[in-house]
């Protein structure tokens, strides 16, 4: 049986003008026995472990954006092999529950320690997260972080959905790309992670990989600095399996000169 295997490649940049970088990424190797957190780039073969790869993007002031978005990715590393062992090892049959699970959790925590510490009120983080096991990919994502899947046969597509009116106005066709990253409600979120919100009902989907997907987990910083069709053209030139370039860095390095304004945070990843 063929064995589907994936690259990864991942990167943060705080921008040109912030103090600090809010983002967090996360990469973890696991089965019901054992998991292990990935480095920045590499690659395994998908069968008798499953990996996950996450992108938060912090919100609070002073140092809480960045405590949070840590916290969202500790409790993944935490909680998922959990829910990996109660599943009996497999997610297909109860991906939304555990997922929507783990959201509700990581929301709990960080509504506690804002309603608990004066210095992290209102803090909270958006989550886009990719569960890779050996023929699906199990997503889940709340905020304005992005999931885009880009197949093998071309015609990139965002999966997940900006939680914010803006986003709501484009997915409705009511403005278009260049409407909506210039729009100055853009980063004014409906949903999120904490930050005062009261309930989390997080976007959960599955889609079915095959060799020559890839599947980008990124910031707002990116998307402030490109336009869709650069990053599209952006992974298919650097995700061959012998194109040699590190597609993270080539996207958080372009969006970071043409922009800049926001923390900055790539997660590719390309199945072979």
């Amino acid at each position: 049986m063929f064995m589907n295997s994936l690259r990864w490649f991942g990167l943060s940049d705080r921008g040109r003008f912030r103090p600090q970088n809010e983002d967090a990424f996360l990469g973890m190797i696991f089965n019901a026995q054992e998991a292990h957190l990935l480095g920045k780039a590499g690659g395994s073969e998908l069968g008798e472990h499953e990996l996950v790869f996450a992108v938060s993007d912090g919100i609070g002031g002073a140092a809480a954006g960045e405590f949070a978005s840590r916290i969202t990715v500790e409790k993944i590393k935490k909680l998922l092999p959990k829910a990996f062992q109660r599943t009996g090892g497999g997610l297909e049959s109860g991906a939304s529950a555990v997922l929507a699970e783990l959201y509700t959790q990581i929301h709990a925590s960080l509504i506690y320690l804002g309603g608990s510490y004066q210095e992290c009120s209102e803090m909270g983080a958006t989550l886009s997260l990719c569960w890779f096991t050996q023929d699906w990919l199990f997503f889940a994502h709340i905020g304005d972080s992005r999931i885009y899947h880009l197949p093998a046969a071309g015609g990139m597509k965002q999966l997940s959905h900006d939680d914010t009116y803006v986003g709501w106005m484009f997915r409705n066709r009511q403005i278009n790309e260049r409407e909506a990253r210039s729009h100055p409600r853009k980063n004014i979120l409906q949903r999120a992670l904490g930050a005062g919100h009261q309930f989390v009902d997080p976007q959960v989907g599955a889609l079915r990989i095959q060799r020559g997907d890839c599947v980008l987990i990124c910031s707002d910083g990116i998307v402030d600095g490109m336009f869709d069709a650069q990053i599209e053209e952006v992974l298919r030139e650097t995700t061959t399996a012998h194109a040699g370039l590190n597609p993270a860095e080539t996207l958080v390095r372009t969006a970071v000169e043409q922009s800049g304004r926001d923390n900055t945070t790539a997660v590719v990843v390309a199945v072979h």
